[in-house]
């Protein structure tokens, strides 16, 4: 079987080969027993995390059926139009987008990318609320005709520590801005009744902004929503999959100080505490689920070797595929750090922070969206529900999922096989022009959406009605 070097990656419905160099080394090893009497059989694809068990899924062969997709893309020529909108805006787009590239900030602190968002959306002609809901928040609106439903797109802004946009969150921005500009040329074009929304959602990265604007009613009104998200693998890969959900945990122990060498007996040792749980949760991943995601680190491990600490944090994120799974979880994860402390004499606080919840993709959206992507670009967009093999990530759009019918595809861009979002490497790729043209083609899927869901009485009826049934457990 051939390897090719440029595999896509797995992350959010990205396929990925497997690699066996690992074996390999193990097969050629001079204390290695043979084994002649067995069949050794040729690696194959999987479409697994490669720490979620890919040995017990079933394998993907090499020559890949051709793809059909599930239902046709509704009304090719104001997709066309839409597409040619988005298309003329690319080099305005992409300068935004540079532009905060150029300018991370962090959650809650998106002030730059704000200001240079909304006054791109003013000299374009929509209607802007700025500050809204939220400091570093904004909504854009466009209305057609009279009445009609209403379809909502996101723009995240904000970065990461040190690493900057290393998730892309540009192209998500610019993304969001480029299907709004080409939903609106086809409602123009087309009569289209209805209204489009674009929300500037800050604090994507752990402060949960999607879910504070829930709370404050920035979704309010929505007949449904959509966002894109760019990911390591290549040009013309991505999907439409679930991810976990989250919820971050964090602890504190308290002990007595006393000097380590002249009277450590006096003391009451916190970090021995905090060592002891994270050993705890260590040993207990081998009696979790492959899907079951626990990782923390000690933030506050003590001021100096010769003292004994008596005060330490901790910091962890709870993962599982779904919000009552998550739950379970954290029943054998807390009892970690109670343990820990009455071992050692500490007291402890435990407290948790908002949950994210896990993506609930609407199919019919998903579907509609996989059809615009094959007609436009021949690039099959694989769509999983309920099936966690493809990624372990978060997002707080999962909440959005649960509030009302929602799609979170992901699209690839050229990236280096064996890495992925969250690395440096990634902000680099991330903000060239091959990058900007896949999210460009994301866009357009989603004008594609946006396009059926105003305009199809009947294809709006269905993608609510298939998301009440998942909200109720009918398909999982």
């Amino acid at each position: 079987m051939s390897r090719s070097p440029s595999t896509p990656g797995c992350f959010g419905g990205f396929f990925r080969r497997r690699h066996s160099k690992t074996s390999a080394r193990l097969a050629t090893h001079q204390h290695a027993p043979a084994r002649t009497a067995e069949k050794v059989e040729p690696c194959v694809y999987t479409h697994a995390n490669p720490c979620c068990g890919e040995w017990a899924l079933p394998a993907v062969t090499d020559a890949l059926p051709a793809y059909t997709p599930i239902r046709s893309a509704f009304n090719e020529k104001a997709i066309d139009t839409a597409r040619e909108e988005i298309l003329a805006k690319a080099p305005a787009l992409q300068e935004v987008s540079l532009f905060m590239f150029d300018h991370p900030e962090l959650g809650y602190k998106e002030y730059k990318a704000h200001d240079k968002i909304t006054s791109f959306l003013e000299d374009e002609g929509f209607e802007v609320e700025k500050h809204f809901l939220l400091p570093t928040a904004f909504k854009a609106t466009y209305t057609h005709g009279k009445g009609g439903r209403t379809f909502g797109l996101n723009s995240e802004l904000d970065a990461l520590p040190e690493i900057g946009h290393a998730c892309g969150h540009p192209l998500i921005a610019v993304a969001g801005l480029a299907a709004l500009l080409g939903l609106r040329a086809a409602m123009k074009k087309h009569d289209i009744d209805g209204t489009v929304v674009l929300l500037g959602t800050p604090a994507e990265e752990g402060g949960a902004g999607k879910v504070e604007l829930l709370k404050l009613g920035g979704y309010k009104g929505m007949d449904a929503c959509m966002m894109a998200h760019p990911g390591h693998g290549q040009a013309g890969s991505g999907g439409v999959a679930p991810s976990l959900a989250i919820q971050t945990v964090n602890v504190e122990f308290f002990g007595k100080t006393a000097h380590a060498a002249g009277a450590p007996w006096d003391g009451i040792n916190a970090l021995d505490a905090a060592n002891l749980a994270y050993s705890a949760i260590s040993a207990m991943r081998q009696q979790l689920k492959t899907t079951d995601r626990v990782h923390g680190i000690i933030t506050n491990g003590g001021q100096a070797p010769n003292i004994i600490p008596e005060h330490t944090q901790m910091r962890y994120f709870v993962r599982a595929t779904t919000v009552p799974a998550l739950e379970e979880l954290k029943k054998k994860i807390i009892p970690c750090f109670e343990a820990a402390a009455k071992a050692t004499g500490c007291g402890v606080k435990i407290w948790t922070e908002v949950m994210t919840n896990d993506l609930r993709n609407c199919k019919p959206l998903a579907e509609e969206y996989a059809a615009t992507m094959m007609s436009q670009f021949n690039i099959p967009v694989p769509t999983l529900f309920h099936d966690w093999s493809a990624g372990g990530g978060s997002t707080d759009f999962g909440n959005v999922t649960y509030a009302l019918p929602s799609c979170h595809p992901h699209f690839g861009i050229p990236f280096t096989p064996g890495r992925a979002n969250h690395t440096p490497e990634f902000t680099d790729k991330a903000r060239q022009p091959a990058a900007h043209a896949e999210a460009w083609k994301a866009a357009v899927g989603m004008a594609s959406v946006g396009i059926r869901v105003l305009a199809d009485e009947t294809f709006a009826k269905e993608a609510r009605k298939w998301w009440e049934g998942d909200m109720e457990g009918e398909f999982f």
